[in-house]
């Protein structure tokens, strides 16, 4: 069992800034708050900023979980010039002048993609290839087939002026999409669908699963929490963080049960989510419980959090 969840055991809704990688962040983060156990919850590129939940503590346990929520971005799409790497970083490939585009035209062939969608990775992604990454076969010039991969669009929206410059068009679209979604490749099949070259020139997350923008933490910020012994303050508990996952409140006569990791009757009726949190009156996270595969009348512990003070 884990020990119990304290105050700094959580998740910091970190704005990653550009020209940090996300291991940057992990790494200043282990400096202020004087932690070794500190991960993220899915990459950001350099040239990328947004929301980056941290797990500090116990919640590193909890990062799969908080991966697979949907995210949200804000993307610029450049139609006229397709790049290497599909952003505004790589090398120019292909150049096309543009004409005026009407914005009907464009929200058309973006409604086309809402739905599930077929996409091929990016040559530079991390994507693993008979155990080796596709950005290492693109630096080799080396030529791989790059695995198809089927994922999620639940809503895309033109939210800026579209803007004409010079044989380019530029607008910027609101993406809510699944784990594992390239907005690159999106952005490229976009201008494919419209008949041009295209890149994605800005991204921005503002969503990754229950962590919004409105939420976020500077790294500068955090640091002068941190020196004031404050930092807890902007740490989201494990209970909080989860609260997409159902829940079950228990009694304190019950809570020993689960803090045992006890195989139980499976509450029908209660839970529709694959795991769903058992939660004491005193709003504690007590353990993540998921239905037994296979006594199916029965749930068993998915992870369990074991309290050192007792309750």
């Amino acid at each position: 069992m884990e020990r119990s969840e304290s105050n700094m055991d959580g998740v910091l809704p970190l704005w990653k800034p550009k020209g940090l990688t996300s291991h940057d962040c992990v790494f200043k983060v282990r400096k202020i708050a004087k932690t070794k156990k500190v991960g993220h919850t899915g990459t950001l590129d350099p040239t990328v900023e947004g929301m980056l939940p941290i797990c500090i503590g116990q919640a590193t346990k909890l990062s799969p979980l908080l991966m697979g929520g949907e995210k949200v971005y804000e993307a610029e799409v450049c139609l006229g010039i397709a790049t290497e790497t599909e952003d505004q970083e790589g090398d120019i490939i292909e150049r096309k002048h543009v004409p005026s585009l009407s914005e009907d035209k464009i929200k058309e062939v973006l409604a086309t993609f809402v739905g599930d969608i077929e996409q091929i990775p990016p040559k530079y992604s991390a994507i693993r290839v008979n155990g080796k990454r596709l950005y290492e076969y693109a630096r080799e010039g080396i030529e791989v087939e790059r695995p198809k991969r089927v994922v999620s669009i639940y809503d895309m929206e033109l939210i800026s002026s579209i803007k004409n410059d010079d044989g380019k068009v530029t607008f910027s679209v609101r993406v809510r999409c699944s784990k594992g979604t390239y907005i690159r490749t999106l952005c490229v099949d976009i201008g494919k669908s419209l008949g041009f070259p295209a890149h994605m020139s800005n991204l921005t997350r503002t969503q990754s699963g229950t962590f919004t923008q409105n939420k976020a933490i500077t790294l500068e910020d955090a640091e002068e929490a941190a020196e004031k012994g404050e930092l807890q303050n902007y740490i989201i508990s494990m209970n909080a963080a989860l609260q997409d996952f159902d829940e079950i409140i228990i009694s304190d006569e019950d809570e020993v049960k689960y803090r045992n990791g006890q195989v139980l009757p499976f509450p029908e009726g209660v839970v529709n989510t694959p795991l769903f949190r058992i939660v004491n009156e005193r709003n504690q996270l007590i353990a993540l419980y998921e239905r037994h595969p296979a006594k199916r009348q029965f749930m068993k512990p998915y992870r369990v959090f074991s309290y050192t003070n007792g309750k």
